[in-house]
């Protein structure tokens, strides 16, 4: 017995639904496509997606807004990201800070860079998956816990911002010198990412039949691209020069000695430091209370020391109130050990480790016969001591006493930075490298005797160095740790700098970036230009392709049969056929001849 009309139009349908759905994932890459909606809004099945037609917004008002918000906070995220991994300079001066104000020692600078960089990923990979569904032609809709996360994200970049420029702002010179480095690289990166963007942006610039639109969504694209394009005419950087111009590489003074080995301001960091090939020793000096010059950077002893059990109360008294036996007593090593400042002292051995818990603190007289001994430049801060002091006013002659009294000691390799009653102490010992710690006109520098200008990396400038040195007026740089940041100082002619990490910038043997002028221009110039190529073959191929033309004169046909035509042609039999009722069919035998146009259709001998 054959069967009935309306059975042989249910098998038929049910056929035609397999053939839909693999054309679906044949056409629609229908895996990558669940994976991306599934991902970004939590669409993990068909019927929950939809295509953005035709003339159509990829989205509405309110998931449009949610995109906006998502482009908003990747800019932000970026910007406190690598406003913060360039910051790495300071990290250890943030972290004591927050030790100041908080009591306890925490490494924070490192889990706010963590931080940070997890949500950027986070907000980044939400972004490229948005991109890759516009790119598909999907309609967006983000789901309602990733508006909270980028909400999360969005409340910490502005916080942390906000915060760290008003307790920090002093950074963000750090960050302008970056680029002096990093904008090459930051160009090219700029320029590709705007490049891999020409798809989407073409996709959805030819579909779209409002013209406000079309120009609003093309110009806002063009104005960036082109703002990219020329940004390489602003940029100035010292590293791009002329070959055989980059003078030698600046000397390395170690900061407090070297304190990512050794315990700062003591006996071990100095030798450290003369061990890993320092050329010269900077400290801080504070005068007891029985006029014994010691280092001591902090005015309190609570940080480097552990006045808390040696004398629980007077620990918030000035290390200038006690008496150079008191000191003697304390302990200024086993804080080190203890809190790790640099994350270095699992790299110690058991000797040195055993030598830094011992630790104490460091006369100054110790301290200049070290040096001399080894021909190493000192440079130190005075500190003047508090009120109610016996040596108040006869601080500085305590500090000359100990550098006249001492055969052994050289004063002409100490580069004297204290300010305070300059002439007298040339008048005294002009061997002395008068230091100063400002700038200003060359007359008055050469009035005051000053031969070196010791300055924060901030104010780094190759002119001003350059204009110094024509004088014979060296400069030094303080606290450069970072190598780009080596870099630019080498490349702006610095004469030496202060630094934690002498065993890092030893071993570079050229700055990180040097280009000749011509090597530069090339650089961004074929950049520039490749990216302009790619981008207008993209517009050409999106408006070849949604008009429906042929690539040329004679490929009509080509194109009519191509996959994209066939894909249509097929997509649109399938769902012509598929929407016919069953009850239509049972009152209108089915047509047959529209059956055999799906290829993938084979009917079963009755």
């Amino acid at each position: 017995m054959g069967r009935s009309p309306t059975t042989l139009t249910k098998l038929k349908l049910g056929k035609l639904k397999v053939v839909r759905r693999q054309l679906l994932q044949r056409y629609e890459h229908q895996p990558f496509i669940s994976c991306l909606a599934g991902l970004y809004g939590c669409h993990w099945k068909r019927y929950q997606r939809a295509r953005a037609q035709p003339g159509e917004c990829c989205c509405s008002k309110l998931e449009c807004s949610s995109f906006g918000v998502l482009i908003v906070t990747f800019g932000l995220s970026l910007v406190f990201l690598y406003f913060w991994s360039e910051a790495q300079n300071d990290y250890n001066d943030f972290d004591w800070f927050s030790f100041g104000k908080f009591g306890y020692w925490f490494p924070w600078s490192v889990v706010l860079l963590v931080v940070a960089a997890v949500l950027f990923t986070y907000v980044a990979g939400l972004l490229v998956l948005a991109v890759c569904l516009l790119t598909e032609g999907q309609r967006l809709y983000l789901h309602w816990s990733h508006k909270i996360g980028i909400l999360v994200t969005l409340t910490f970049s502005i916080s942390a911002i906000t915060v760290l420029t008003d307790l920090w702002k002093e950074e963000w010179k750090t960050l302008l010198l970056s680029f002096q480095v990093t904008a090459p690289y930051l160009h090219v990166g700029g320029v590709s990412m705007m490049t891999l963007l020409s798809w989407p942006i073409a996709l959805h610039f030819f579909r779209m039949n409002k013209r406000v639109r079309q120009v609003l969504i093309l110009g806002v694209y063009l104005a960036v691209l082109f703002s990219l394009y020329l940004v390489p005419l602003g940029m100035y950087s010292p590293c791009i020069k002329e070959e055989g111009t980059l003078g030698q590489p600046p000397a390395l003074i170690g900061h407090r000695g070297a304190p990512m080995f050794g315990p700062e301001n003591t006996e071990m960091s100095f030798k450290k430091a003369i061990e890993l090939g320092g050329d010269g020793l900077e400290t801080d000096v504070t005068i007891s209370y029985d006029g014994v010059p010691f280092l001591m950077h902090d005015r309190l002893l609570k940080r480097t020391t552990n006045i808390q059990e040696v004398f629980p109360n007077r620990s918030s008294e000035p290390a200038a109130m006690f008496t150079w036996s008191e000191l003697e007593e304390l302990n200024a090593g086993a804080w080190f050990l203890k809190r790790d400042p640099f994350g270095t002292a699992a790299s110690l051995s058991g000797e040195d480790r055993s030598t830094a818990q011992n630790q104490s603190i460091q006369t100054l007289r110790g301290f200049l016969e070290l040096a001399s001994q080894h021909r190493k430049l000192v440079i130190f801060d005075l500190y003047r001591p508090p009120r109610d002091h016996p040596y108040r006013d006869s601080w500085i002659n305590q500090t000359l006493e100990v550098i006249r009294s001492n055969f052994t000691i050289d004063p002409s390799l100490v580069l004297w930075l204290p300010s305070e009653q300059r002439n007298m102490v040339h008048d005294v010992d002009p061997w002395l490298q008068q230091t100063s710690g400002d700038k200003a006109s060359i007359e008055e520098l050469q009035e005051n005797n000053i031969v070196k200008l010791n300055l924060h990396y901030s104010a780094m400038s190759a002119e001003q160095i350059s204009k110094y040195a024509s004088v014979n007026i060296s400069t030094n740089l303080y606290v450069v740790s970072q190598p780009w940041l080596y870099s630019l100082a080498w490349c702006a002619g610095a004469q030496s700098v202060t630094t934690n990490a002498i065993h890092i910038l030893k071993a570079l043997r050229r700055p990180l970036f040097l280009m000749t002028p011509e090597e530069y221009s090339l650089m961004w110039i074929l950049s520039d230009v490749l990216s302009a190529v790619l981008i207008a073959a993209v517009f050409i191929f999106h408006w070849w392709r949604e008009r429906g033309l042929p690539c040329c004169s004679g490929s009509r046909q080509t194109h009519e049969n191509g996959p994209y035509s066939k894909f249509r042609t097929e997509l649109s039999d399938v769902w012509s056929i598929s929407g016919v009722s069953v009850r239509g069919e049972s009152r209108t035998p089915p047509a047959a001849p529209h059956l055999p146009t799906i290829s993938e259709l084979h009917e079963p001998p009755v």
